[in-house]
């Protein structure tokens, strides 16, 4: 904020802010009363829908109330288009929700169901009013709350007008205004038609905006009161009645009515959601770019199966890696010393395999992609076993230092390779030994190791059935799997019976059941 509009804020404030509290008190105490009267001894209380008098109370009385409230805090309401019927469209849609303020809608809706969390029901005088309305509750203890509030929403805007039409902002949180990101499905699985309703604040001084950087909600509500008026634009598009492809695909619906929006207020469109908005938070809280939580979460977590809790965690490990470097992303020089392995050939190609963009640096979205699609389906409890097997040389049931570092060092073609530390960190009870379950743990919670492991198991399967094959000695460098480094040392044990333990003597022509990376 400018120090002039700042002066300006505070000298108005001084005026304006105590008598708007003052109304604004009387109004919330007058709409709590009418809601009290409207609900008073209503038999099945949010389960059965308002009628008669009861829902021209809450149409008229509480409408107007809200009207005046948004004119008290100095709303200048420009309203375009028509508002549809009940009939006509059963679902409102309105969007860029960017505000608490966005509420007028409901007031020049004729006060619609909304979609709420069921703890607001209970909050004092506003948990009243908002009763009145009959939203569809959301609790956040039901595993199944997202199921019910969708069968809910569907019950309703298929009663053939016995409920009030529903209100939903599909964007699911609040954003800036500059674009319009992934809508939500449940205003579009009903398939019914559904009327799109744009916002816009055309304000010089922005005191509306609530998102999760910026003003908090008391110090934009305190600003907003400080102005002399705040200008809003409502406009009402027509309704956008379904045809039978979109009845059948919600995503398809959705995404047209977004498309349809978008175009008419002349911003783009944007696949990330609000879990990616959850994500930017964690980032930040986390001492990352908040952008760097961007991954257009919706469209990764449905090609590889990904759920937010995971991905979330995989944010923790990402911040810790890029904890060092600027930017919130990783460099060959970050990777190299998370993993506590030095910089080589086999090292760079894994990393470039992470950088999908090939601009030198893994972002976020690329580290969730590259352990989804490159660690994660190697780091299986076969290739834990067997590279369990391989470190183990003289098959006493754990790996000493020596032992590990041997096939470390071969594997990564650096003969003089101190992996003390890394083994330290495998060794969780400090015994000076590896047994199964510390390294199994250790691969499961850093499935980064996984590529460098099968990467070694291939080689190790190649150069054993050239063996058997040819019935020489394999070449240094003949095969690699990954880069063109990663030359197995002669002066080294090469775990010839590593390859496939169980069955070595029986079959050793380089094969395996093991899945392909």
């Amino acid at each position: 904020m400018l120090r002039r509009d700042f002066r300006k804020t505070v000298l108005l404030g001084i005026i304006l802010l105590p008598l708007r509290v003052i109304f604004i008190t009387f109004i919330l105490l007058l709409s709590w009363l009418v809601a009290s009267i409207a609900t008073y001894r209503h038999q099945g209380g949010g389960a059965v829908p308002l009628k008669g008098w009861r829902r021209r109370m809450i149409q008229t009385s509480l409408s107007c109330l809200t009207r005046t409230l948004f004119f008290i805090m100095g709303f200048q309401v420009e309203v375009k288009g028509k508002v549809a019927s009940l009939l006509e469209a059963p679902i409102i849609v309105a969007a860029p929700h960017s505000s608490f303020f966005d509420a007028i809608v409901s007031a020049l809706t004729g006060m619609p169901s909304i979609v709420s969390r069921a703890e607001n029901l209970s909050t004092p005088v506003f948990g009243t009013i908002l009763s009145s309305l009959q939203p569809v509750a959301v609790s956040r203890q039901d595993p199944d709350s997202r199921k019910n509030t969708v069968a809910e929403i569907t019950n309703r805007a298929l009663s053939g007008g016995k409920w009030p039409q529903i209100l939903i902002f599909p964007e699911g949180t609040c954003t800036n205004r500059s674009c319009l990101i992934t809508f939500k499905q449940g205003a579009f699985i009903p398939r019914v038609p559904v009327q799109p309703v744009l916002l816009r604040y055309p304000n010089k001084l922005d005191t509306v905006t609530w998102t999760w950087q910026g003003y908090s909600l008391k110090e934009l509500f305190v600003m907003t009161m400080c102005q002399l008026f705040t200008r809003v634009e409502v406009e009402f598009l027509p309704v956008h009645v379904p045809t039978e492809e979109e009845k059948k695909d919600p995503i398809l619906f959705a995404n047209r009515v977004r498309q349809t929006m978008a175009t008419a207020l002349n911003v783009p469109v944007t696949d990330h959601t609000f879990e990616d908005c959850r994500l930017m938070i964690s980032a930040g809280q986390l001492t990352l770019p908040m952008e760097a939580g961007l991954v257009e979460f919706t469209k990764i977590s449905k090609k590889l199966n990904l759920k937010w809790n995971h991905v979330r965690e995989q944010l923790d490990t990402f911040a810790a890696i890029a904890s060092a470097s600027k930017g919130g992303r990783i460099g060959i020089e970050e990777f190299s010393e998370y993993l506590k392995l030095p910089i080589s050939d086999v090292l760079r190609e894994l990393f470039h395999l992470f950088d999908r963009n090939g601009d030198g640096t893994i972002d976020f979205r690329e580290y969730v992609i590259g352990l989804s699609i490159l660690c994660n389906p190697a780091n299986t409890e076969e290739t834990i076993q067997m590279a369990f097997k391989l470190f183990d040389l003289d098959e006493d049931g754990t790996i000493t230092e020596n032992e590990f570092a041997c096939i470390i060092q071969s594997a990564l073609g650096v003969p003089e390779l101190d992996v003390s530390n890394l083994f330290k960190e495998i060794d969780a009870d400090e015994t000076g030994k590896l047994s199964y379950d510390e390294f199994k743990d250790f691969a499961l919670k850093h499935p980064e190791y996984a590529k460098l492991f099968t990467t070694y198991l291939d080689l190790q399967r190649y150069q054993l059935g050239m063996l058997e094959e040819d019935d020489i000695q394999p070449p240094e460098a003949k095969y690699t799997p990954v880069g063109n480094a990663v030359p197995v040392s002669e002066t080294r044990p090469v775990a010839r019976n590593k390859v496939c333990p169980a069955d070595n003597e029986e079959d050793n022509s380089g094969t395996s059941d093991k899945k392909d990376d």
